[in-house]
C-alpha cells in the first residue's frame, strides 16, 4: 500500500486532480494506455528507436490524463465511483478500511502484477500470443480491480462524510 502511496504522490495527485480524474472519460482514456505501449515497445522491429516517440507520448500521457478533463458534472458513473474508490484505498494508512477489501486489492493487484510476466516476455523475444495473453490479464485484473473499487467506495461513504461528499 504505501508503495501505492508514493506513485500516486509521485504523479502530485491533489484534490483538484482527483476531481479532474473522476470524470468518466478519464479513466477510460487511460485503459487502452497498456496495450498501445505494448504496441509502441513491439514496433521497434518495423521502426526502430522511433517507437520511442509513442512510447514518450503515451507515458506524457498517463500523467497528464487526470488533469486535462473537466471534473465531471455527476459521479455516479461507474468509472467515477472505481477512481473516488482507489482514492479511498490509496488512503487507508490515513483512514482504515475493512480487511476484506484491503485483501482483495492485494489480491487482484498480484495478478494484474502477473500479467506483466507474459508481457514482457512477449516484448522480449517478438511473441504476439505472450503480449496478448499478458496485456487481457493486466486489464481484467484491473476492472476487476475498479470495480472492487466502486464497491470500497460505496462501503467507506456510507461511514465517511468525506467520501460521502464525492458523490454528486
Amino acid at each position: 500500500m504505501a508503495v501505492m502511496g508514493r506513485l500516486a504522490a509521485s504523479f502530485a495527485m491533489t484534490d483538484p486532480v482527483w476531481e479532474r480524474h473522476a470524470n468518466p472519460l478519464s479513466g477510460w482514456t487511460r485503459l487502452p494506455v497498456l496495450p498501445l505501449i505494448a504496441l509502441a515497445i513491439y514496433a521497434r522491429i518495423w521502426i526502430g528507436w522511433w517507437c520511442l516517440v509513442p512510447l514518450a507520448a503515451l507515458l506524457i500521457w498517463i500523467w497528464a490524463n487526470p488533469r486535462v478533463f473537466s471534473p465531471p458534472a455527476s459521479t455516479r458513473h461507474w468509472m467515477s465511483r472505481a477512481v473516488m474508490g482507489e482514492r479511498v484505498w490509496l488512503n487507508a494508512e490515513t483512514v482504515p478500511i475493512p480487511a476484506h477489501h484491503a485483501r482483495a486489492a492485494l489480491v487482484l493487484s498480484l495478478l494484474s502484477g502477473l500479467g506483466i510476466i507474459p508481457l514482457a516476455y512477449g516484448l522480449w523475444v517478438l511473441a504476439p500470443w505472450a503480449v496478448g495473453v499478458g496485456c487481457t490479464v493486466v486489464i481484467l485484473a484491473k476492472l476487476w480491480f475498479l470495480d472492487r473499487m466502486v464497491w470500497l467506495y460505496h462501503d467507506m461513504a456510507a461511514v465517511e462524510p468525506v467520501y460521502a461528499g464525492w458523490m454528486r
